[in-house]
């Protein structure tokens, strides 16, 4: 396989609230996607993962580190150089409400992205709106009403429609399920995940929610406050996580049968300020097995287990906690 993506060594500072002040919110973050894989990359809010996103695009310039998209380096092409590549690497936002225009019909909204990248005529820009919104089950009819008259998962589909229909190599999905409920979050990852197969496409899907990515990550990529502290395969990070933080974060996930027995550990202390970083790990005020080293060194992503690991207790094997019933 192709590398759809690739991020080399990620720094993101934003301008802090006070002057002078700068808010970490990526430390040195590098991570790959190939054509036709889905990596999921999970942690709490504030971790880094929509920025990560957002640079991986180049919707955001990042402080330092590379980015490129099949082969191409794009960290700091100019904005007219990078226009062209604009319609094979895409984005489906969080909150569809925000980023679709009401004033606009479906219609108009999936054949915008034609009128752009493409010199397609008229008929043509209509036939593959209406190709495309069948193939993400979106009743032909819909296409002459406005965002107003659609419910969230339908707006869901119109976005993922939009992304789409410029037929790109890489899509970043930002909590696209996030506001559906279950029947139609299944429906719409069975449908990624159909899409993701006749297409060839990269997806970087980025979300909190563990149980889909049990569903459709090929591998899994754990941030925590700007940083990756795991990632491997998916089935293999579920079987067995390895991080303290990946632990604990997966034992918050419910079980699918409530007669089984649901035993977690609960994470005590703050996370860090992204305005004032830890010295050494940045899990280290948090993580129940610390060590007097875990204060002052920041240990670096080792593969072990089969999968990438930033703890200096998994050589030893002393890096599992205690779950509480």
């Amino acid at each position: 396989m192709t590398q759809a993506l690739v991020l080399e060594q990620l720094v993101k500072r934003f301008p802090g609230p006070r002057r002078g002040s700068l808010v970490h919110a990526l430390n040195g973050v590098s991570l790959s996607v190939e054509s036709g894989e889905t990596v999921a990359l999970v942690g709490e809010s504030g971790s880094g993962k929509t920025t990560l996103g957002r640079i991986a695009l180049r919707l955001e310039q990042p402080t330092q580190g590379r980015v490129q998209v099949e082969g191409r380096d794009i960290t700091q092409m100019s904005i007219a150089a990078l226009r062209p590549l604009r319609a094979r690497m895409q984005m489906v936002f969080q909150d569809p409400w925000a980023t679709l225009n009401p004033r606009m019909s479906i219609l108009r909204i999936l054949e915008e992205p034609l009128l752009l990248h493409t010199r397609h005529a008229s008929a043509t820009r209509v036939a593959m709106v209406r190709a495309m919104a069948a193939r993400v089950r979106l009743g032909e009819t819909l296409l002459d009403r406005f965002p107003a008259q659609l419910s969230g998962g339908q707006l869901q589909r119109v976005a993922l429609a939009r992304a789409l229909i410029t037929e790109p190599r890489l899509v970043v999905l930002d909590e696209p399920t996030s506001s559906l409920d279950l029947s139609v979050r299944a429906e719409m990852l069975d449908l990624l995940d159909q899409l993701r197969r006749q297409t060839g496409a990269a997806f970087l899907f980025i979300t909190h929610d563990l149980g889909t990515v049990r569903l459709i990550a090929d591998r899994i990529v754990v941030m925590y406050l700007g940083s990756v502290v795991e990632s491997g395969p998916s089935a293999r990070v579920f079987e067995s996580p390895q991080h303290p933080y990946t632990q604990a974060l997966f034992s918050a996930q419910l079980h699918t049968r409530p007669q089984d027995r649901h035993q977690r550990h609960m994470l005590t202390g703050e996370i860090p300020s992204p305005l004032n970083l830890p010295r050494g790990c940045p899990f280290a005020g948090r993580c129940p097995l610390v060590l007097d080293a875990c204060r002052t060194d920041k240990p670096v992503l080792e593969l072990l287990h089969q999968r990438e690991v930033a703890c200096i207790r998994v050589r030893s094997g002393q890096n599992h906690i205690a779950l509480a019933g």
